[in-house]
């Protein structure tokens, strides 16, 4: 993304975890983008990163504590400048006194009288993020509209290689350009979205699956990261990056995608389910590989679980369930029965057989059928596409 932020006041609140280096590019970023950057520093962050620092990179001074200024109350003055205030790193700590409402520091004050738009970039140990507190905390914090940022997979202070990993600064930089341009109709709102294929396994070596390339998915999960929504994208394998600012679930079968998806349900407001999963899997897996005889091979198969119908007896009464019909012949007969079988609130149905809106290409031609009628979209690019049954999901989701 150029766009500038010509004018915006962002507060940036740096805490006391080991990713506060990682603050001083953030805040380079957006003064380079042309935001006005006040940095507020807790104690423990002064102890990281020196304040002379983040002084040098924004031209303006350094907060850092509640009576510093003689003449102003600080933590009302910067909560009154603020177009939106970023904590980035976010820790537990800081995380849990916005959650309470704690306010004993100048950070915690400010976020206590803000009135704007407010992100958080998590960074913590993943035992930690994972604590039912903080996620508690957290989710406290989303119903009441805070976006966050991550936190990503990847290599931890600890040493080990999991969960709760700051999101890199320039990705951070991106949702705070997103946030502020006007286009965050889904600021708060969970949304999960499934994609790509599944592999059911036949022996170590070989497994059945379908041509999902998953990009119908992912355009998704990104367009939804775009409009402010917390995402959740649970992927088969497929050859795509992660999208910025969305939580990636990887999994691998059917089996596996109804256990990930059953177990975020409950605290979504919006699911996509816009994974191919397989119908059918190996009523016996071979612990090794099936040997060539020259006399053919046999598979019995038996069902997979259906995830939509699962998500669908048991959604709550605002949640909206997104179901995807990819038909080879009678396409709307076939979507219309998928809705009222799956309990779906909408279904995007497309013909895969054309080849300007089957699997693995940029395009898609889309139905879209829901309760109160059917709209039939153009031929669209993935990602317009993306928008238009957004725009839709959040119609029926403002209307329940």
């Amino acid at each position: 993304m150029s766009e500038m932020l010509d004018g915006k006041c962002i507060v940036l609140g740096v805490t006391g975890g080991i990713a506060a280096y990682k603050a001083c590019e953030i805040a380079s970023s957006l003064g380079k983008k042309s935001a006005s950057v006040r940095v507020v520093m807790t104690e423990s962050a002064c102890q990281l990163v020196s304040p002379k620092t983040f002084e040098a990179l924004t031209g303006n001074p350094v907060y850092t504590g509640v009576f510093e200024s003689a003449d102003r109350i600080v933590h009302i003055d910067l909560a009154n400048r603020a177009d939106l205030i970023l904590v980035a790193p976010a820790t537990a700590n800081i995380m849990a006194k916005a959650a309470c409402g704690i306010a004993d520091d100048l950070l915690s004050t400010v976020l206590l009288a803000a009135a704007c738009p407010v992100a958080m970039a998590p960074a913590m140990n993943a035992r930690m993020w994972r604590a039912p507190a903080t996620q508690q905390n957290a989710e406290t914090l989303r119903a009441r509209g805070v976006r966050f940022i991550g936190p990503e997979q990847g290599h931890l202070a600890c040493g080990v290689s999991d969960i709760g990993r700051m999101t890199e600064p320039a990705a951070i930089v991106e949702a705070v350009q997103r946030m502020l341009s006007g286009n965050g109709d889904m600021n708060g709102l969970r949304v999960l979205v499934t994609a790509g294929p599944t592999r059911e396994k036949i022996d170590p070596v070989r497994f059945l699956t379908n041509r999902s390339s998953g990009k119908m998915g992912y355009a998704l999960a990104q367009a939804a990261a775009g409009r402010g929504a917390s995402v959740t994208l649970v992927s088969g394998p497929v050859a795509l990056e992660r999208p910025a600012n969305v939580e990636l679930v990887p999994i691998e079968s059917t089996q596996d995608l109804y256990r990930e998806v059953t177990r975020r349900a409950p605290e979504q407001d919006i699911i996509i389910q816009a994974a191919a999963p397989a119908d059918f899997t190996p009523e016996a897996v071979s612990d090794s590989k099936i040997k060539k005889t020259g006399d053919g091979l046999t598979l019995r198969l038996k069902s997979t679980p259906d995830v939509a119908k699962a998500l669908g007896e048991t959604k709550p009464d605002r949640q909206v369930l997104v179901a995807f019909a990819a038909e080879t012949d009678d396409l709307l007969d076939n979507a219309r029965g998928k809705l009222l079988r799956k309990n779906a609130d909408l279904v995007a149905a497309n013909d895969v057989t054309q080849p300007d809106a089957g699997f693995g290409v940029d395009t898609n031609r889309i139905v879209l059928i829901g309760r109160d009628g059917e709209t039939a979209l153009p031929l669209l690019t993935k990602a317009e596409a993306a928008q238009r049954i957004l725009d839709a999901a959040l119609r029926i989701y403002r209307a329940k």
